[in-house]
């Protein structure tokens, strides 16, 4: 098992060239799965792991997220960013602390948003959203920060207010920028070209016309995939389940994973550990 110090490093030289996938993975067995397919690193999914729990997204309380990205940590060799919200705290001095307990856990980077919670004013004022990265800064030591803005996901698409957000959060101290919801190729390569040098993280979470090596020719630093993983399981739940209890019958299992293959693999998985 690597050092925390190590997956650092090896998180930090990911970011400086070419374009990397960042699977989200929702549990251990999730995480050990995605390791053993040879990814380079992991992200934590706060909506994959709230909907595990019979929650909604953004209802997963500090503490009960700060033991599951642990538990993510320690359950891989590779660097985890953690998706850790808003930081859990609107002020600064609550932000900078939270932050600090996150790195606790060992997480190799972690983003953070300036989204409020708030459905009438979901969004920070500018200024006081990149003091709260200016905080997180002061406080996330070696680990990677990631600095979000939600406007597209809040309905604000106007890319000179994306822009200005992300530099601005770039001039804060962000290591990695991230706008959730850019879609359009000609929207990724005007932030790509708005926030360079700093590297940018793109979210696909749906089918589309979009690879991994369109995302690096447009000069994408990292692609993420957010719940859509979990989401996937849950599909195949959903499609057996609702045919078993409508019908009566079993054809949703015909796509399930193999018991002997899954159970082969975490039995030698175990062994590594």
């Amino acid at each position: 098992m690597p050092s925390i110090t190590e997956k650092r490093e090896t998180f930090r030289s990911l970011h400086e060239s070419g374009c990397f996938a960042l699977p989200n993975p929702w549990d251990i067995g999730s995480a050990r799965y995605l390791q053993h397919l040879c990814f380079k690193a992991l992200a934590t999914t706060s909506a994959g792991f709230a909907f595990s729990h019979g929650l909604p997204d953004y209802a997963v309380p500090r503490d009960m997220m700060l033991e599951h990205i642990r538990e993510l940590v320690e359950a891989s060799d590779l660097p985890v960013n953690a998706d850790f919200e808003n930081g859990y705290a609107d002020d600064l001095d609550s932000l900078a602390e939270n932050v600090r307990l996150c790195v606790a856990t060992g997480v190799a980077g972690l983003s953070i948003e300036d989204s409020t919670g708030d459905k009438e004013r979901p969004l920070y004022e500018i200024d006081h959203a990149t003091s709260r990265i200016e905080a997180a800064r002061s406080a996330i030591g070696d680990a990677i920060l990631v600095a979000r803005t939600e406007c597209f996901l809040v309905g604000r698409t106007d890319l000179d207010e994306v822009t200005r957000r992300l530099r601005a959060f770039a001039d804060a101290g962000a290591d990695c920028l991230y706008a959730p919801g850019v879609r359009e190729r000609e929207h990724i390569a005007v932030l790509v070209q708005a926030i360079t040098p700093t590297p940018l993280n793109v979210l696909i979470s749906s089918p589309g016309s979009l690879t991994m090596n369109d995302a690096a020719a447009l000069g994408v630093r990292r692609v993420s995939v957010g719940g859509a993983l979990a989401r996937a399981a849950w599909g195949g739940l959903i499609r057996a389940a609702t045919e078993l209890a409508e019908q009566g019958t079993f054809g949703g299992f015909a796509d399930a994973a193999e018991h002997g293959k899954l159970d082969q693999f975490f039995t030698e998985d175990a062994k590594l550990r």
